[in-house]
């Protein structure tokens, strides 16, 4: 299942699992980007709390947790080679993997049609 936030989050839902990065638009806007910061694996999140830090060229940008949950991998290869998540944003561009506190959490969010509504 993949859903989306307001904040252009992307979320790859694999049973208690949810695989997390910024969407296409947001790494458009965002620019090149020149640094990336992931949480630590093992970091505990609650709904709309800071977790990721990207910056570019042209702006330094948060990155919000979708839905609560602990972290519990992260895409190194992101940190080392930023420009990955621009080339491709919504697959190996991914930022942490997270297990959900509550699977059904993730099903206030947007889906594809919703997001591309949103974006225009």
């Amino acid at each position: 299942m993949l859903r989306f936030t307001e904040d252009h989050e992307w979320l790859k839902i694999d049973g208690e699992v949810a695989t997390v990065g910024i969407t296409a638009y947001a790494a458009e806007q965002l620019g090149d980007l020149v640094f990336v910061q992931l949480p630590e694996i093992g970091t505990t999140l609650d709904k709309g709390q800071e977790v990721a830090v990207v910056e570019s060229v042209k702006a330094a940008s948060d990155v919000y947790a979708p839905v609560a949950g602990e972290v519990v991998a992260i895409n190194e290869e992101i940190v080392n080679d930023p420009s990955i998540v621009n080339a491709n944003p919504e697959s190996s561009g991914w930022f942490y993997k997270l297990k959900l506190a509550d699977v059904k959490s993730a099903e206030g969010l947007m889906d594809e049609a919703a997001y591309k509504e949103l974006i225009g």
